[in-house]
């Protein structure tokens, strides 16, 4: 059984990296705001194992409450500001692919160097687990760096959460249920604001280009 729950583990935790990878070489708004769904499920099925693990009521109520906000509600209102402003279009990088492929397979790398065994520590037993964790989070960071759009750039910052979160869980990082609570509904908040806030930039200067909207001037 416990055998079974680590290999679960660790194919989420694959998935959660791997959503990150893709959302680098997605070419849509759309895609990155679907592929966060995804590794926000996820990230959602790997508390779920790990409240189970550990028999954790407060633990599981916080699962659902992460489920409702990151699988539902944030997408929901990414995809409504996608479909209001029909920006469905390709998002541009500063990287090319090649670079951008090169730099991730560099971070992947850079997870494995030994600075990095005191993170490791935190949890020895899980420390494949930890390492590709760590790998999402440097992914993500990377993804907010490299890309041009808001939008994108907004959901770079989500799959970092997710990233934080995860690592959280799985090297034992506990905290009181409510906290858990109270910053997921500050996430929530924080996608309310920011979809609003991209929207008046867009009406008022039509582009999300961080590039271009560096040129703007009253």
């Amino acid at each position: 059984m416990f055998l079974a729950s680590s290999q679960f583990l660790y194919f989420m935790e694959i998935m959660i990296f791997v959503s990150v990878i893709f959302m680098h070489m997605c070419k849509k708004n759309t895609s990155a705001v679907f592929l966060y769904m995804f590794q926000s499920s996820m990230l959602t099925l790997l508390l779920i194992i790990i409240s189970i693990k550990e028999a954790s009521l407060p633990f599981a109520m916080v699962t659902v409450f992460t489920f409702i906000i990151k699988v539902i509600i944030a997408p929901v209102f990414f995809l409504n500001l996608v479909k209001r402003h029909k920006f469905k279009f390709a998002v541009s990088t500063y990287l090319n692919m090649p670079m951008t492929l090169l730099t991730l397979t560099v971070l992947l790398t850079i997870t494995h160097y030994k600075f990095l065994k005191p993170l490791v520590s935190l949890a020895p037993s899980k420390e494949n687990l930890l390492l590709l964790s760590f790998a999402t989070i440097l992914a993500s960071i990377f993804l907010i760096i490299n890309r041009r759009g808001a939008l994108s750039q907004m959901v770079g910052i989500l799959s970092l959460e997710n990233g934080i979160v995860s690592f959280a869980s799985l090297a034992g990082l506990e905290e009181n249920p409510g906290l858990q609570i109270g910053i997921t509904f500050n996430l929530l908040v924080w996608v309310i604001i920011a979809t609003v806030f991209v929207s008046m930039i867009y009406r008022k200067f039509g582009t999300l280009n961080v590039t271009t909207m560096k040129d703007l001037k009253e």
